[in-house]
């Protein structure tokens, strides 16, 4: 993947994240973030299409973000440590960022996200 982007919450100056990945192929959602030791701060995957998760192999706990088609929180999961499974009813996309990052930024159902382009790497 060549494209970073930040994500940010709507109508604030909350962001949640300044180098979110994008998995948008079928090979980068199978991966996710397999094999990772940590995710950094700042860091992040959003997953689309995805209304569940797992956390199997992984080696970090994550914060799980789930937003309907028009970028809506619906449902917010803190600490999701490895070998756990989530999903959301009615989720059209997750992201996954750094543990914490819903408690520092005290996102909430209902709130709309924005994924904007952030920086390109070079070719």
């Amino acid at each position: 993947m060549s494209e970073r982007y930040r994500l940010r919450v709507a109508g604030s100056a909350v962001v949640l994240g300044t180098d979110v990945e994008r998995a948008d192929s079928s090979w980068v959602r199978m991966r996710g973030l397999l094999g990772r030791k940590s995710l950094t701060r700042g860091g992040g995957m959003r997953f689309e299409p995805a209304s569940s998760l797992h956390m199997l192999f992984m080696r970090f706990a994550i914060d799980v973000i789930y937003v309907d088609r028009e970028e809506r929180v619906v449902k917010l999961v803190s600490d999701l440590r490895p070998w756990r499974f989530s999903a959301a009813r009615g989720a059209h996309s997750a992201y996954e960022l750094p543990a914490g990052v819903i408690a520092t930024a005290e996102i909430k159902i209902g709130d709309e996200l924005v994924l904007d382009l952030a920086v390109e790497a070079a070719a």
